[in-house]
């Protein structure tokens, strides 16, 4: 019986020479920003554990999201736009292990200090590389 892997490069067999046959697992991927030249950032890769923890932590928020975006008042869209960076928020908080090569205000960046006052197009790109890990299409990405 054949199964397929999402595993892809992220898991390596050992040296065949060495006779070191076990699988090597990262659970974290480091990416280069392209929206902050030197800056380069650390998330989670998915895994069941945590694909369920954000799942039950999004889900309650992105139904009233939905809810709210449908409505016809001006503030029920004003609603759903703020629920909708919480839940951008919420994937930063979940997904983003750190940040190197930038500092805020004199400190080292973090997550907290990229929500309050970091560049916002930085932000962005890590909440869609966070979003990319989970298997989100582009289309689900952009809500």
């Amino acid at each position: 019986m054949r199964f397929m892997s999402r595993l892809g490069s992220t898991a390596r067999k050992g040296d065949a020479h060495s006779g070191n046959d076990t699988l090597r697992y990262e659970s974290t991927v480091s990416f280069r920003s392209n929206t902050a030249p030197g800056v380069t950032f650390v998330i989670h890769r998915i895994s069941f554990g945590r694909r369920m923890e954000l799942s039950r932590r999004v889900r309650e928020l992105s139904r009233k999201a939905e809810f709210l975006e449908a409505g016809a008042q001006v503030q029920e869209k004003i609603e759903a736009g703020i629920l909708a960076q919480e839940i951008d928020a919420m994937y930063l908080r979940w997904g983003l292990v750190s940040v190197d090569g930038m500092t805020i205000d004199g400190e080292p960046a973090e997550c907290e200090s990229l929500i309050e006052n970091g560049p916002e197009e930085l932000v962005g790109e890590i909440v869609r590389a966070v979003k990319s890990q989970c298997g989100l299409s582009e289309a689900e990405i952009k809500n």
